[in-house]
C-alpha cells in the first residue's frame, strides 16, 4: 500500500535497509572547510579570493575560497597556476593541527544529535537518520547546530543511500540542503559527466568517452552486459550501478587504520643516497612519534620512490614482532633505500608502516597520511 500511494504520488518507492525500513542517508560536507576555517581567525579576508597551499614550487591548492574558485583555482590546482590565474588572491599556508581540531568540534556536535555517524576525512561524514521519526527535521538541526555553534556552514544531501546522498550534498553549494529520491537522482544528473559519482575517475571517465559515453543517462541505459564485455565483469557491473544510482552499502563506525604513511614531494629532484638519507629520516621520525602517541605499532616497514619520470618504485620488509621504535623503522627504511639505490633523480620519497596493532583506534578527525612539502 505504502508503496502504491508514493506511485500515486509521483514520487519513487523508497529504497529499504535489511529490515525493510525505508533507509535515510544524509551526508554532511563542510563548506570549503580549510579556508572557512582560516576565515573565522582572520575575518578581514571575506569575501577575497583565499587559496591554501604549500609554499614549494611544487605544492598545489589544498582549498580555494568560493571567490577564488570563480577563477578556476581548485583543490590540487598547482599553486604556480593558482597564482597566474589569481594574481591578487591571499595565499595562506595549510594548518593541519588548527584544522583537526575545528574537525572535532564539528563532529562532537554531529554525534551530539545522531548516533550512527561515519566519518570521512576531516571534513565530511555520512549520517544514518533510518531509525529517526523526522529525518529531514534532525538533518537541519544538526547543520543549524554545526553553524552556531562552530560558525562553519555545511552543506547537506539526503536520500536512500550513500551514494544519492554525497552527490545531492555537492549539487547546492555552499551552506546546501538537497533531499533526492534514487529516481530524482538520476533525473537531475543525467545529463553530468560520469565524472560526477564518485568511484568514476578520470581515466574510466575517458574510457566510456571512447565508448560514445559522455553522460550518466547515457550510461545508465547502457547495457550491463556490454559495459562488462568492455571493461569486465567487476567494473562494468559497477559502473552499470553506479549510473542508475543503486548503492546498499551501510553507514559504519570509525575506520581503524591498518596503515600509517608519511611523504614529501621534493621542490627540486634528489639525486644520490646523501641527499635522501636526512630526508628519509626525518620522515621516520615524523612517523615514529605519531605511532607512539597513539599507541601503535606495526610488522611491515615499507618506502615508496617516484623517480623524475614519475615512475613509482616500492620496497618492503616484514619483521618479526611488530614495533613503532625509531631505531627498527628507520633503520629498516634505510636499509631498503641503500638496496633500492636508485640511479635517476627522486621527486617524492615516503615511509610506511602497516599491519597495525588491531586494538589501536585512529583518534577521530586524523588522517592515516601526511603529505609534506620541504623547501621555502
Amino acid at each position: 500500500m505504502f508503496v502504491r500511494v508514493l506511485e500515486q504520488t509521483g514520487l519513487s518507492a523508497p529504497s529499504l535497509g535489511s529490515a525493510g525500513v525505508a533507509r535515510s542517508i544524509a551526508h554532511l560536507d563542510m563548506d570549503a572547510f580549510y579556508v572557512s576555517v582560516e576565515l573565522a581567525r582572520r575575518p578581514d579576508l571575506r569575501g577575497l579570493p583565499v587559496v591554501v597551499a604549500g609554499t614549494g614550487p611544487r605544492a598545489v591548492v589544498t582549498t580555494a575560497s568560493y571567490e577564488a574558485r570563480r577563477f578556476g583555482i581548485f583543490s590540487a590546482t598547482p599553486a604556480e597556476r593558482a597564482r597566474r590565474l589569481c594574481p591578487r588572491a591571499v595565499f595562506l599556508p595549510p594548518d593541519f593541527e588548527l584544522y583537526r581540531e575545528r574537525s572535532r568540534e564539528v563532529m562532537d556536535v554531529v554525534r551530539e544529535q545522531v548516533e550512527r555517524v561515519e566519518q570521512v576525512g576531516l571534513d565530511e561524514a555520512y549520517l544514518d537518520l533510518t531509525d529517526l521519526g523526522w529525518p529531514r527535521a534532525t538533518a537541519r538541526t544538526v547543520k543549524a547546530t554545526v553553524a552556531e555553534r562552530t560558525g562553519l556552514s555545511c552543506s547537506i544531501g539526503m536520500g536512500p543511500s550513500k551514494l544519492v546522498a554525497k552527490v545531492a550534498s555537492d549539487a547546492d553549494k555552499p551552506d546546501g540542503f538537497v533531499v533526492l529520491s534514487r529516481e530524482e537522482a538520476r533525473k537531475r544528473f543525467a545529463p553530468s559527466p560520469p565524472g560526477l559519482v564518485p568511484g568514476i575517475g578520470p581515466r574510466t571517465a575517458e574510457r566510456l568517452a571512447a565508448r560514445g559515453i559522455a553522460t550518466l543517462g547515457t550510461l545508465a541505459e547502457t547495457p550491463p552486459d556490454s559495459l562488462r564485455e568492455w571493461f569486465g565483469p567487476r567494473l562494468g557491473s559497477h559502473l552499470s550501478a553506479l549510473a542508475r544510482f543503486e548503492d546498499d552499502r551501510s553507514v559504519g563506525g570509525p575506520r581503524v587504520a591498518k596503515s600509517e604513511s608519511r611523504e614529501t614531494t621534493f621542490p627540486r629532484d634528489l639525486a644520490g643516497l646523501a641527499a635522501l638519507e636526512p630526508a628519509l629520516e626525518r620522515l621516520c621520525d615524523d612517523l615514529c612519534v605519531r605511532l607512539e602517541r597513539s599507541g601503535r605499532r606495526g610488522r611491515t616497514v615499507g618506502i615508496k620512490v617516484r623517480l623524475s619520470d614519475f615512475s613509482t618504485l616500492t620496497r618492503a620488509r616484514t619483521l618479526p614482532t611488530p614495533t613503532s621504535e625509531r631505531r627498527v623503522v628507520g633503520g629498516v627504511a634505510l636499509g631498503l633505500l641503500r638496496e633500492l639505490s636508485p640511479i635517476a633523480p627522486v621527486r617524492l620519497l615516503g615511509v610506511r608502516v602497516a599491519g597495525l596493532d588491531v586494538e589501536a583506534k585512529t583518534p577521530p578527525g586524523e588522517e592515516t597520511q601526511l603529505s609534506l612539502t620541504l623547501g621555502s
